[in-house]
């Protein structure tokens, strides 16, 4: 720790999830599991390995990554949506081949078993770095896998969350998502992160949770342990010591509106009737029928990638058609936008021939990994088709999306071999040039979709994954609110006379606040976490759609994306 903050001092970050939080501080402390005997310097001849000894650490490992794994399969099989996800891939990587063969190479070269794996670790952590974007948000996971499969060797109980003896706010440098999908929300009041972006997992599972998190909180590690602190997460600020009754009574006053907010069930409108349509972010069936059992009007986001990333082939038809069919089926007579694969070198397809690239965020990923197979895309569009038939009424001509696209063309041949198999196409606005060229685009789709994760990293030349340049992802950036308001505008009076459905099913919709002001920009449609429905719709409920538009004007003014959040909820009261 730095030296300690005073009482009353305050501490700026990034606020993902608003709401006030009150108590004391808990830190998160990783066990030293990086403390271990370094390794041995290679043998100068092969024969000098004991080859025994290495059989034994390899074992050793495996036993203890395969343990560590199927705790993490076990929690998964209890959570659900982002978390249940999250696990899951988490359980996948500590299974990983290619970290297994880097730990028998350090074994190899002499190191103790807990050496070999910190040092495949700390090489595998350094080629995510390079190639950075969501990769490099694979660096905290895969340490923290390191640290349970230490502890592991090492016969201690498993790293992760201090115990809770009281509620109170959790504060680390860092969580890895396998620690953010186990949280209480009735223990852990509030989350804040000296690292970490809008859009990671962290973010994504405490709005999920409900629970108010800040990220890229500079200075936080002035914070003491024990400390009493304010979490506002809304304006951004932590508050180290605050005046205790005021403070309290501003927590449990928020936590109460959250409480009554979590009740709404629908159907989405505002307050002058004007019909909201609020859909869900779903990656299988069981999110979908979870969705269906919600306040959800149908689902905005379905993506499939989910179903191929762990996989060393390619799912048949049948497989896929069966993915299908059970998500379409949960909302049979609403409707349901499945995005295509959104893969690429940071979410690599082994079955795709993707190779590792410098800059996997402007790489080969999206619609443009039909460069590499132009049939696996063909494959899903006849899979989709099917299911859509299979399932009839509403989903028998499913909407479908393409992420990633740049072109005209891109848009021109995708929507062709949709329709070509009686599939509705639209495309996902991430990249700028389809913003800023929308008109162009319009006569080919069906629909859009604004994936402001993506759209605000590429507006602002940021990565959204690196906490440094959490303030430039954050997607109240107005540059990203005028972009989005010019697709609306064109999207409303399309050159051949169509009015376009324009959803939006990034981040940015499941902020209540912002979510009214996207309403106010001229989005149709707003697609989120099924957890995040009922604080977004209880939101829009209470304004009506002139003050949606005031909102978006006083965002579209602002200079900053603090500044348009700050104005935007001032409005608001």
């Amino acid at each position: 720790m730095t030296q300690q903050s005073k009482a009353g001092a305050v501490i700026r970050g990034t606020g993902v999830v608003a709401g006030l939080a009150h108590g004391p501080a808990r830190w998160v402390v990783r066990p030293d599991a990086l403390d271990v005997p370094a390794p041995a310097a290679a043998p100068d001849t092969p024969g000098a390995v004991d080859q025994e000894a290495v059989e034994r650490g390899r074992e050793r490992f495996a036993a203890a990554a395969a343990t560590v794994a199927d705790r993490l399969d076990q929690r998964a099989a209890l959570a659900t949506g982002v978390s249940a996800e999250v696990l899951t891939a988490n359980a996948v990587l500590a299974r990983d081949r290619g970290w297994a063969k880097e730990v028998t190479k350090e074994l190899k070269k002499g190191a103790a078993v807990e050496a070999a794996a910190v040092a495949a670790t700390e090489s595998f952590a350094a080629k995510f770095a390079k190639i950075g974007g969501r990769q490099a948000e694979r660096i905290t996971d895969l340490r923290d896998l390191c640290a349970r499969v230490v502890a592991e060797l090492r016969g201690l109980p498993e790293p992760g969350i201090p115990a809770f003896d009281e509620p109170g706010i959790l504060l680390a440098d860092d969580l890895a998502p396998a620690d953010t999908a186990g949280l209480d929300p009735a223990l852990v009041l509030g989350i804040v992160c000296e690292q970490g972006g809008p859009t990671s997992h962290t973010a994504i599972i405490a709005r999920q949770l409900g629970i108010p998190c800040m990220v890229a909180a500079g200075g936080l590690s002035a914070v003491a342990d024990g400390t009493r602190v304010l979490v506002d997460a809304a304006a951004g600020t932590v508050t180290v010591e605050p005046e205790e009754g005021p403070a309290a009574a501003a927590a449990e006053a928020d936590r109460r509106s959250r409480a009554a907010a979590a009740t709404w069930t629908g159907p989405a409108a505002l307050a002058d009737g004007h019909a909201v349509s609020l859909l869900a972010n779903v990656q299988d069936g069981d999110g979908a029928e979870a969705a269906a059992a919600g306040p959800a009007a149908g689902i905005g986001l379905f993506r499939t990638e989910l179903a191929f990333l762990d996989r060393a082939d390619e799912p048949t038809h049948d497989e896929q058609v069966a993915l299908y069919a059970r998500v379409l089926g949960a909302f049979s007579d609403a409707r349901v936008v499945t995005r295509t694969l959104d893969a690429g070198s940071d979410k690599p397809l082994a079955f795709a021939g993707m190779t590792e690239e410098d800059n996997p965020a402007l790489g080969v990923r999206g619609i443009r990994v039909d460069l590499l197979d132009r049939g696996l895309l063909d494959r899903q569009l006849d899979a989709l088709a099917a299911a859509g038939r299979q399932v009839g009424g509403a989903q028998s001509s499913p909407w479908v999306m393409a992420p990633m696209v740049a072109t005209v063309h891109e848009a021109r041949d995708f929507a062709d071999r949709c329709r070509g198999r009686g599939l509705t196409p639209g495309i996902m606005v991430e990249v700028p040039s389809v913003a800023v060229a929308v008109d162009r685009f319009l006569p080919h789709v069906d629909f859009l979709s604004v994936g402001t994760n993506d759209l605000t990293q590429y507006v602002m030349a940021a990565d959204r994954m690196s906490p440094d340049l959490a303030a430039l992802t954050d997607p109240w950036q107005p540059a990203v609110l005028r972009l989005i308001r010019t697709v609306a505008d064109a999207a409303g009076r399309s050159p051949d006379g169509r009015s376009i459905p324009v959803g939006v099913c990034g981040e940015a919709a499941a902020d209540p606040d912002l979510a009214c002001v996207l309403l106010g920009l001229g989005v149709t449609s707003l697609s989120v976490a099924t957890a995040a429905l009922p604080h977004v719709g209880a939101a829009l409920a209470g304004v009506t759609l002139q003050q949606c538009r005031e909102f978006a004007r006083i965002a579209l003014d602002s200079d900053t994306a603090r500044d348009a959040r700050d104005a935007v909820r001032a409005a608001r009261g």
